[in-house]
């Protein structure tokens, strides 16, 4: 029986940049899911990539004195270097300059022209170069002597200068599917997440939509329309036909139309709040047009905020402020996998995030150094001490007992998987740490270290150390998908390495599974604590 697809989709990024603290967490995002997925059975496609179209690129190439597609090329070595730091597990990585976005992109003009939704006139409005967003005149904010742009018309989403454009312009019926919009969002009220985002799209598109300017004639710096080679495709336009390129749209021939079938629609596009329009109003409304299946779920997270220790509030990350921080910084602190899990489990997905070093420090020591890394230290210990570097022999019927922890961690699974499969991640965690600490306590009241002096509790003995290491075994299970290089790691000590691709999540975690009389490997510490900085 095949395997059920599933499609999840990052931004693909701007190229005007380095990656940063944003895009990596959009991508370790995807990333958990995608792992966490192939552990539940189904096929997998997880595409992310970069944006490598429009104006403001342009001028990044120019400020550099490089062309486009040269500062476009020194750019993807940045965002492939850190995916694969971070361990990414993406299984393509698009780049909207690639011969196949060309041809999806010129193959979806085609079919616009067909259906009707654009038409040819002229464009006089405020552009965001920064943005790529075009504004009315209603919609934009005047200047502000305080921040020295008197006489200045500003951005309404980042408040930088906008640019005035009068040109000849293809336009998109986007006004033709406000109602349509309304109906998909009553009807799939889960379409955008969390629910207040969606709340936000909807008041944006009740207060009315205008028709959107698909093309430019003022720079070069994109793909060129086929029926009128003056014109270049707006980069939104472009942009968000990546995640149907990647499964085969436009590309021609049984094999894309096969690819295109099983993967299309997505189940989630993960992108920022400060996205949300294009891809719940924009992206719908040119499906729409075309007659395509509509993505599943538009996940739109937060921002990252630091944390200022003294207000306890949340800034915005810049380099004026002195409070910008590089994934670089993260990972010399807390390692790849600490990273991982910070960034996933003590940010709400779905609000914006104040992080700090402090609170880093806070999670990494009290979870993984003194929690998760101890109970598999200790565990692995007493196993090798008591059992003479083994696991124990397993008693008849030990799965079937009654114990502490074998009482929590019957439905784990279930539970796990309730909150993963929303993209609740704090929450899937709480799930397994509740396993994780259960199991730290259960050694200090049970006291093997004891028994362990009394011959006549070899069973006793036995038992609680088996308790602990299957405790262990599905813990490193529903841990993988935050921290793949550590679980397998733990499994292996276990002599249970083949488990790290398990493709059967709840079979994985069913109580009883544990091999014994195997060989352990006690191992360094997985987690060295962290000491405070002075």
């Amino acid at each position: 029986m095949d395997k059920p697809s599933f499609f999840i989709t990052t931004p693909i990024y701007y190229v005007n940049a380095a990656p940063h603290l944003g895009t990596a967490y959009s991508t370790v995002l995807c990333d958990v899911q995608a792992r966490y997925r192939r552990s539940k059975g189904y096929d997998v496609k997880f595409l992310t990539g970069m944006d490598e179209h429009g104006q403001k690129v342009e001028e990044a190439a120019s400020e550099h004195g490089v062309s486009p597609q040269e500062w476009c090329d020194s750019q993807a070595p940045l965002f492939e270097g850190l995916w694969k730091t971070l361990e990414i597990s993406n299984d393509d990585f698009i780049r909207t300059t690639e011969p196949r976005q060309v041809k999806a992109v010129q193959y979806l003009w085609e079919r616009m022209r067909e259906s009707g939704y654009i038409y040819k006139g002229s464009y006089d409005g405020w552009y965001c170069v920064p943005e790529e967003t075009y504004f009315t005149e209603t919609q934009v904010s005047k200047s502000d002597e305080a921040n020295h742009t008197e006489g200045q018309h500003l951005c309404p989403d980042c408040g930088r200068p906008l640019q005035r454009v009068q040109e000849e312009s293809w336009f998109f019926k986007l006004s033709a599917f406000q109602d349509r919009l309304l109906r998909l969002y009553d009807e799939h009220p889960d379409f955008v997440e969390p629910d207040f985002r969606m709340r936000e799209v909807r008041t944006f598109v009740e207060g009315g939509l205008q028709d959107l300017s698909v093309s430019r004639t003022s720079f070069d710096w994109g793909i060129r329309l086929p029926f009128d080679e003056r014109h270049v495709t707006y980069v939104w336009f472009d942009a968000l036909l990546n995640y149907m390129t990647a499964v085969g749209y436009g590309q021609g021939g049984d094999e894309a139309a096969a690819e295109l079938a099983r993967r299309w629609p997505a189940q989630f596009h993960v992108v920022g709040k400060d996205i949300i329009r294009f891809h719940c109003v924009i992206w719908p409304a040119m499906l729409m047009a075309i007659g395509e299946a509509l993505p599943e779920h538009v996940f739109a997270h937060g921002f990252l905020m630091v944390r200022n220790e003294e207000t306890g509030k949340g800034e915005k990350m810049s380099k004026s402020r002195g409070n910008a921080i590089a994934p670089q910084d993260v990972i010399d602190m807390l390692g790849v996998e600490g990273y991982r899990y910070y960034f996933m489990t003590d940010v709400n997905p779905g609000e914006d995030g104040a992080i700090s070093f402090s609170r880093m420090e806070q999670v990494y020591n009290a979870d993984l150094a003194n929690s998760w890394g101890n109970l598999v230290s200790r565990a692995l210990n007493m196993s090798a001490k008591y059992f003479d570097g083994r696991t124990p022999e397993l008693a008849d019927g030990w799965a079937e007992r009654q114990n502490p922890l074998r009482d929590i961690a019957l439905g784990i699974e279930g539970r796990y998987s309730e909150r993963m499969d929303r993209l609740d991640y704090v929450g899937a965690k709480d799930v397994v740490m509740e396993l994780v600490h259960a199991a730290n306590h259960y050694v200090e009241d049970s006291a093997p270290w004891t028994v362990a002096k009394d011959p006549a509790r070899a069973q006793e003995l036995a038992d609680i150390i088996t308790n602990l290491l299957e405790s262990i075994r599905i813990c490193a299970h529903l841990l993988a998908p935050f921290m793949p290089q550590t679980s397998a790691e733990v499994l292996r000590r276990m002599a249970l390495g083949d488990e790290a691709s398990c493709d059967d999540l709840a079979a994985a975690c069913a109580w009883g599974g544990l091999v014994g009389g195997v060989e352990v490997t006690k191992g360094d510490a997985l987690f060295p604590r962290l000491a405070a900085k002075k």
